[in-house]
């Protein structure tokens, strides 16, 4: 639906009855909607008719009195993004945004609109809405708070000039705050802190003090100028719907709502730089693919006028230039809706479809540009993995698509709207592609699409990206900080000193019982650490990453898994050769269960690989004893998640994924060639 709910009516807003085809201050209504309105039975306003008075369905079109390419400045626009740690509830705080201007919401985190988003609660990429305020048009994006994402939120800072720093004041600064943090400083942004969740009974004036007193120590230690460090802090609870310039410890304050919030923004967000009288320019920040008009690009106008039917062209972010193209269409993103408009002009954000040729990071620009805009600094993958067809004995059972050439198509779309993914052709690797990116999370997402979609593939375990920097080798480093009870800190540090890890820091926290831990580890030694973090803290424990820097490479880590249990043969598991295997370790495959040669369907008690039979059937015969009849019981065998996976495999191991199935299997299969491969090793 293009149209919502409008929001309110400000005064002296009247419909200019001059242009019967305009709406508010020179807004240009687009040919389509005068369409739509007519086959709908809808008539444009009279002259001189309040907006007021105006049929709902043409009310929402008083947002875009700031769209119009007459108004020659951008004082009236703000555009700025929400950054914070994962959790601390960016997408509640923008449906507030969105409720109080207006729109009308059909559920809660509307902004979160991709399946998987849904399912696991958290934000993946980037998405911009916008909204009006007090005569003023606010351009908003929401951003992940995932360390794994963290390319999404560092492309979303060029196209903003203020941002919200919202963190929870039970928790109070944490290792993705840290990094959001230092990327908007570094953009010469100065952002306005936003303590989310005093509401809670266990928040005191006392604690968002220090919390307070923590983020200017984090402000200081980022390297903040001396503007930056006056920032303006308010109080919020985003899951009730008011903010607020004081604390009010236990209640809310008299007449609760986010207005306090929307004025912070229009007092502290500075207007977009840019003259609509320039030469059309627009960074690329966002693409994605419609059926319909192919190609379609997101960003902030830098400067000038674009209008549908204007010839542009493609200006690479490494200095080369795309083909001519034309404009085929201009949107823009308002309230949960989208509306289609005839021009645009300098501070809007807006996306624009012809420029077929137009990437991430690439300028579009009038005919006469001649060079393109900066797309600022990206920081470079830390993790990488080979992506492959499925070659096991069970391939192209559940699948569509099956071959290389597939797969390469999808990882190169994945990596044309990704920033932080990188995808290369492997060297005599014939249909392989090595795929690099932020971490293990982002890496499962992609693995996951590609599963629903209906790919088979087969993955191996991600390896760290590592650098020689003045002959020396060099690996990524990650901020680790953990919150657990104290009874599980002993059993957490061993692990992460195995990993090696070094503690940085230990202090207790609010909560009695409790204590948080801060590591610097290697980003090798955390593959597969946050489901061994689960278990060693049964469940009670939080984990948080973020990438820090590249540092010396600290040398092989210990040992930190078991030997497996490889299946010597093809067929269904039977309950007899399971229950002969149960007490040799711990079983990954239940029972009637296709299996092939190669394939691991168990961890090992000990040390060292074990290779066992699962498909054996007990002897039949006709003598009977006791003995022979005895029930056989077994315990529910270990399924993975597909992250759990891509964290246990070894080096000669790979995953295979089908769309119903995870299984892990031996690279080399036959098990003399593996012999011979160790002998030779």
């Amino acid at each position: 639906m293009w149209l919502r709910q409008r929001p309110p009516v400000q005064s002296g807003d009247a419909v200019c009855p001059a242009m019967p085809a305009q709406i508010g201050r020179g807004i240009h209504v687009c040919s389509s909607l005068l369409q739509h309105s007519i086959a709908n039975r809808l008539l444009l306003p009279a002259a001189g008719t309040s907006l007021a008075n105006l049929p709902l369905v043409l009310q929402p079109f008083t947002c875009l009195r700031s769209f119009s390419a007459e108004s020659r400045t951008t004082n009236h626009l703000r555009d700025f993004a929400i950054i914070a740690h994962v959790d601390h509830g960016k997408t509640t705080l923008m449906d507030r945004l969105l409720s109080r201007t207006g729109n009308t919401l059909a559920g809660d985190r509307v902004m979160d609109s991709n399946a998987l988003e849904k399912e696991r609660g958290i934000t993946i990429s980037s998405k911009y809405t916008s909204f009006v305020y007090k005569g003023h048009t606010i351009n908003a994006v929401d951003t992940p708070g995932h360390a794994d994402f963290g390319g999404e939120v560092e492309r979303i800072l060029g196209m903003v000039d203020g941002a919200l720093l919202l963190v929870d004041a039970n928790e109070g600064p944490l290792s993705q705050t840290k990094f959001v943090l230092e990327k908007a400083l570094k953009r010469g942004l100065k952002p306005v802190v936003v303590l989310n969740k005093v509401d809670r009974p266990s928040v005191t004036e006392q604690q968002c003090n220090e919390v307070q007193s923590n983020l200017f120590d984090l402000f200081a230690h980022l390297g903040a100028t001396d503007d930056q460090l006056d920032f303006t802090t308010l109080y919020a609870s985003a899951r009730e719907g008011w903010a607020s310039k004081e604390l009010c410890v236990g209640q809310a304050p008299e007449n609760p709502s986010m207005d306090p919030l929307l004025d912070a923004i229009l007092e502290h967000v500075p207007p977009p730089p840019g003259s609509p009288d320039g030469q059309f320019s627009m960074l690329v920040t966002m693409t994605e693919r419609d059926s319909f008009l192919g190609r379609v690009a997101t960003g902030r106008i830098a400067s000038g006028q674009v209008k549908v039917g204007d010839k542009i062209k493609v200006l690479r972010h490494n200095g080369s230039a795309g083909a001519d193209s034309k404009v085929t269409k201009i949107f823009k993103r308002s309230g949960v809706g989208k509306v289609e408009l005839d021009s645009a002009s300098a501070g809007d954000v807006v996306s624009i479809a012809g420029a077929a040729s137009a990437g991430i990071a690439d300028t579009i620009g009038d005919a006469e540009l001649v060079s393109p805009l900066s797309p600022g600094p990206i920081e470079p993958p830390t993790l990488s993995m080979i992506f492959g067809p499925n070659d096991s004995p069970l391939a192209g059972r559940e699948g569509s698509h099956l071959t290389g050439s597939k797969i390469g198509e999808r990882l190169n779309a994945e990596a044309e709207t990704s920033v932080s993914l990188r995808v290369l052709p492997v060297d005599g690797g014939g249909e392989s592609f090595e795929v690099q990116a932020r971490g293990e999370l982002q890496l499962g997402l992609l693995i996951e699409n590609m599963r629903r979609e209906g790919f088979e593939l087969s993955v191996s375990p991600p390896v760290v990206v590592y650098r020689t920097i003045d002959g020396e080798k060099m690996e990524p480093l990650e901020e680790v900080m953990c919150e657990l009870e104290d009874e599980f800190s002993g059993p957490v540090i061993d692990a992460l000193s195995l990993r090696r890890g070094e503690m940085t820091e230990m202090k207790p926290i609010e909560v009695a019982g409790k204590q948080r831990l801060t590591f610097i580890a290697p980003s090798r030694g955390l593959i597969g650490f946050r489901s061994l973090f689960a278990t060693l803290t049964r469940g009670s424990g939080m984990l948080h990453r973020a990438f820090q820097t590249y540092g010396h490479y600290k040398g092989p880590l210990d040992k930190v898994r078991k030997g497996v249990l490889i299946s010597m043969a093809g067929g269904k598991t039977t309950t007899h050769a399971l229950g002969l295997l149960e007490p040799r370790g711990t079983l990954f495959t239940g029972i009637q269960q296709e299996v092939y040669n190669g394939m691991i369907i168990g961890e090992c008690s000990r040390d060292g690989e074990m290779e066992v039979n699962p498909v054996r059937e007990k002897k039949l015969t006709n003598v009977r004893n006791t003995g022979s009849e005895e029930k056989v019981s077994l315990s529910p065998p270990r399924l993975f998640t597909l992250e759990d996976a891509i964290g246990y495999v070894a080096e000669d191991e790979l995953i295979e994924v089908t769309p119903s199935k995870i299984r892990l299997r031996k690279r080399t299969l036959d098990s003399s060639v593996r012999k011979s491969q160790r002998r030779k090793g």
